[in-house]
């Protein structure tokens, strides 16, 4: 089901690129600047660049809270994008202590153990027992390697029950000095730290795959 796809505008974030990707797949974008019409559309996409903290005021400011709840709550799927990913989750450490929407259990911290920061360029992106059939991972291959820009990670807790030791709610990990989640779902509420419109093949399968949920 593809449908009518809104893409959060809250005045920041990457939004010419995800339009070309989407374009590219043949899909109309509606840049949702009114948070009152959100519940309006099949799918929501919300992206992000920059720092946490003003970010996320931007969002708050914009009067999308309670929309992406309300939305979050209605069962249609939502993905975030880099920064609009973390946003999803909990907290975030970056340049203090901010609270994001909660919408995932996890917080946001910084690299410690990584070869250089940012972690920028293209790294490869293995699937987690929850990911291996994911339908936002489907005909992507094993290791795809995506492409990133980011200095902060999400950090989730373990699930001894897997035998990745994964959470289930990471769908693919990646190793940078350490490894961290790349690309994580719950229900209907995902999110992918790299960037899959500037990700190419792999990128665009992806941005398929959510159109096609």
């Amino acid at each position: 089901m593809r449908g009518r796809l809104g893409v959060i505008d809250y005045g920041a974030g990457n939004l010419g690129s995800v339009r070309n990707a989407f374009e590219t797949l043949g899909q109309k974008v509606e840049f949702v600047k009114d948070p009152e019409t959100l519940r309006f559309y099949d799918k929501v996409l919300l992206p992000g660049v920059g720092a946490f903290g003003e970010v996320r005021a931007e969002v708050r400011k914009h009067g999308f809270d309670e929309a992406i709840f309300e939305y979050a709550r209605s069962g249609r799927y939502l993905l975030g994008i880099c920064l609009g990913m973390q946003l999803l989750f909990e907290k975030s450490y970056e340049f203090g202590e901010h609270a994001g929407l909660g919408l995932l259990q996890g917080e946001i911290v910084r690299f410690t153990n990584a070869p250089r920061i940012p972690h920028m360029g293209w790294n490869s992106c293995f699937f987690t027992d929850s990911g291996a059939h994911h339908p936002l991972l489907k005909n992507l291959p094993n290791g795809a390697f995506l492409y990133f820009v980011h200095s902060y990670h999400a950090k989730i807790a373990k699930d001894s029950s897997k035998s990745s030791g994964e959470s289930s709610s990471v769908l693919a990990a990646c190793d940078y000095g350490e490894r961290f989640p790349a690309i994580v779902g719950k229900d209907n509420i995902l999110g992918i730290q790299p960037h899959p419109e500037k990700s190419h093949k792999a990128g665009l399968q992806i941005l398929d795959n959510f159109l096609a949920l």
